[in-house]
């Protein structure tokens, strides 16, 4: 069940770097929010149980998914995300504020490869092969899951992991090794699809190499993928 497996990642202690600064950040705080009690536990994943789109990112951001207790909510990014979820159907709404605004997702799921918030917001590959085995947890209690939207390189190389973990040494026969990029595409073997994209951060979206056009392209386009 997805409710024990939640348990299982929300108590979770085995990064002792992360562990100490999700909580130092969780104290400490931001001014904007000191006001607010911040959740400072890995962050589980959210959306529909029966989805057809895995949406994977990086990490909770410090005074995001650490502080509202849910994946790509109350920071800039997950600002972006959720209003392209929600203008190609995926979401309810498109705001993502805290985690009992009324957020509903259809038919996808949200999660990061990494589910503490990690210093610099670069966490270490040894935390990342620590955390994966949740996000394949995940893949096996939804097996309507058709299409991994794998958001930044950091996703696609933990996607392509994630498919020797659940599907034997699949990855292994990808000769060429596929290479992220956005609206990268490749079946899998498992039967499941990897689409790429660049990463709502800041920096991508402030700078324009990454558009709401070219974000809601790549739902569009998981659409496709998730019926064939």
């Amino acid at each position: 069940m997805l409710e024990e497996l939640e348990g299982r990642i929300t108590t979770c202690r085995r990064c002792p770097r992360l562990v100490e600064w999700r909580e130092r950040v969780a104290r400490e705080k931001r001014t904007a929010y000191a006001h607010e009690e911040y959740w400072g536990r890995p962050v589980p994943g959210f959306g529909d149980p029966n989805a057809r789109v895995y949406v994977l990112g990086l990490a909770p951001a410090a005074h995001g998914g650490n502080r509202t207790g849910r994946v790509f909510t109350g920071d800039r990014s997950g600002d972006w995300l959720f209003a392209s979820l929600h203008r190609t159907g995926f979401a309810n709404q498109p705001t993502s504020l805290h985690a009992h605004d009324g957020l509903e997702l259809r038919d996808a799921f949200v999660a990061a490869a990494v589910r503490c918030a990690p210093p610099a917001n670069r966490p270490l590959p040894s935390e990342r092969d620590n955390c994966l085995p949740y996000a394949a947890a995940e893949l096996e209690l939804m097996p309507a899951v058709r299409v991994i939207v794998c958001l930044g390189g950091f996703a696609w190389d933990a996607a392509l992991r994630l498919e020797r973990a659940t599907s034997g040494d699949g990855p292994r026969s990808l000769r060429p090794r596929p290479k992220f990029g956005h609206m990268a595409e490749v079946e899998l073997p498992s039967g499941r699809w990897l689409l790429g994209s660049y990463h709502p951060s800041q920096q991508n979206t402030f700078t324009g190499r990454l558009t709401e056009e070219m974000t809601d392209a790549v739902f569009e386009r998981a659409s496709e993928l998730a019926i064939r």
